[in-house]
Protein backbone atom coordinates (compact mmCIF):
# COMPACT_ATOMS: atom_id res chain seq x y z
CA UNK A 1 0.00 0.00 0.00
CA UNK A 2 1.15 3.74 -0.51
CA UNK A 3 3.15 5.29 2.76
CA UNK A 4 3.82 8.27 0.89
CA UNK A 5 1.32 10.84 -1.40
CA UNK A 6 2.04 13.06 -4.04
CA UNK A 7 -1.30 15.14 -4.45
CA UNK A 8 -0.76 15.28 -7.68
CA UNK A 9 -0.57 11.40 -7.89
CA UNK A 10 -4.40 11.39 -6.71
CA UNK A 11 -7.34 12.77 -9.58
CA UNK A 12 -9.84 15.07 -8.16
CA UNK A 13 -13.19 12.91 -8.87
CA UNK A 14 -16.66 14.59 -8.64
CA UNK A 15 -19.41 12.64 -6.32
CA UNK A 16 -22.35 15.02 -6.92
CA UNK A 17 -22.88 18.46 -8.49
CA UNK A 18 -20.50 20.82 -6.81
CA UNK A 19 -18.59 18.17 -4.55
CA UNK A 20 -15.90 16.62 -5.53
CA UNK A 21 -13.05 14.41 -3.81
CA UNK A 22 -9.36 13.57 -3.56
CA UNK A 23 -7.54 10.57 -1.70
CA UNK A 24 -4.90 11.86 0.36
CA UNK A 25 -4.12 8.63 1.65
CA UNK A 26 -4.45 4.68 2.01
CA UNK A 27 -3.68 1.67 3.80
CA UNK A 28 -4.26 -1.50 4.86
CA UNK A 29 -7.10 -0.74 7.13
CA UNK A 30 -7.54 2.78 6.22
CA UNK A 31 -8.44 5.50 3.79
CA UNK A 32 -8.41 9.48 3.44
CA UNK A 33 -9.75 11.96 1.65
CA UNK A 34 -10.53 15.88 1.12
CA UNK A 35 -13.84 16.69 -0.28
CA UNK A 36 -14.51 20.18 -1.47
CA UNK A 37 -17.91 21.15 -0.98
CA UNK A 38 -19.88 24.15 -2.56
CA UNK A 39 -22.71 26.45 -0.63
CA UNK A 40 -25.60 24.57 -1.77
CA UNK A 41 -24.09 21.59 -2.89
CA UNK A 42 -26.24 18.25 -1.76
CA UNK A 43 -25.05 14.72 -1.08
CA UNK A 44 -27.96 12.68 -1.57
CA UNK A 45 -28.70 10.59 1.07
CA UNK A 46 -26.83 6.95 1.36
CA UNK A 47 -24.74 4.24 3.30
CA UNK A 48 -21.34 2.54 2.74
CA UNK A 49 -20.01 -0.26 5.20
CA UNK A 50 -17.30 1.62 5.94
CA UNK A 51 -16.90 3.45 9.32
CA UNK A 52 -16.36 7.11 9.06
CA UNK A 53 -14.95 10.19 10.45
CA UNK A 54 -16.31 13.69 8.75
CA UNK A 55 -13.95 16.44 10.25
CA UNK A 56 -14.75 19.75 8.90
CA UNK A 57 -11.64 21.57 7.98
CA UNK A 58 -13.05 24.95 6.90
CA UNK A 59 -17.19 26.00 6.11
CA UNK A 60 -20.37 24.87 7.26
CA UNK A 61 -22.75 21.98 6.14
CA UNK A 62 -25.89 19.86 7.79
CA UNK A 63 -24.83 16.32 8.09
CA UNK A 64 -27.86 14.48 8.12
CA UNK A 65 -27.95 11.05 9.91
CA UNK A 66 -30.77 8.66 9.79
CA UNK A 67 -33.02 11.44 9.35
CA UNK A 68 -31.74 14.04 11.97
CA UNK A 69 -29.58 16.84 11.02
CA UNK A 70 -26.48 17.82 12.66
CA UNK A 71 -24.91 21.22 11.24
CA UNK A 72 -21.56 21.20 11.69
CA UNK A 73 -18.43 24.16 11.12
CA UNK A 74 -14.98 24.25 10.58
CA UNK A 75 -12.88 21.91 13.71
CA UNK A 76 -16.24 19.62 14.25
CA UNK A 77 -16.12 15.98 13.87
CA UNK A 78 -18.95 13.42 13.20
CA UNK A 79 -18.35 9.73 13.81
CA UNK A 80 -20.92 7.65 11.66
CA UNK A 81 -21.14 3.29 11.77
CA UNK A 82 -20.94 1.45 9.36
CA UNK A 83 -24.43 1.10 7.24
CA UNK A 84 -26.13 4.09 9.06
CA UNK A 85 -27.97 6.56 6.05
CA UNK A 86 -26.81 9.68 5.71
CA UNK A 87 -26.66 12.90 3.43
CA UNK A 88 -25.50 16.18 3.36
CA UNK A 89 -26.53 19.93 2.85
CA UNK A 90 -23.49 22.11 2.16
CA UNK A 91 -24.22 26.05 4.17
CA UNK A 92 -21.10 27.32 2.78
CA UNK A 93 -18.25 26.51 1.05
CA UNK A 94 -16.83 23.39 2.92
CA UNK A 95 -13.86 21.15 2.97
CA UNK A 96 -14.03 18.17 4.79
CA UNK A 97 -11.43 15.55 5.68
CA UNK A 98 -13.12 11.80 5.72
CA UNK A 99 -11.55 9.14 7.09
CA UNK A 100 -13.08 5.49 6.43
CA UNK A 101 -12.24 1.74 7.60
CA UNK A 102 -12.07 -0.26 5.69
CA UNK A 103 -10.80 1.51 3.02
CA UNK A 104 -13.22 2.93 0.15
CA UNK A 105 -12.17 0.08 -3.00
CA UNK A 106 -15.20 1.86 -5.11
CA UNK A 107 -13.27 4.98 -4.69
CA UNK A 108 -9.49 3.40 -5.01
CA UNK A 109 -10.78 2.32 -8.19
CA UNK A 110 -12.05 5.47 -9.76
CA UNK A 111 -9.27 7.11 -8.78
CA UNK A 112 -7.42 4.87 -10.98
CA UNK A 113 -9.33 4.83 -13.85
CA UNK A 114 -9.06 8.72 -13.95
CA UNK A 115 -5.40 8.09 -13.88
CA UNK A 116 -5.57 6.00 -16.90
CA UNK A 117 -7.40 7.83 -18.50
CA UNK A 118 -5.39 11.16 -18.16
Amino acid sequence: MLSAVSEQDNPWIDIAPGIKRRTIATGASMYQMRAELTAGSVLPEHMHPQEQIAHVIKGRMKLIVAGVPHELAAGDAFYLASNVRHGVETLDDTTVIDTFSPPRDDYLARDEKARRAS
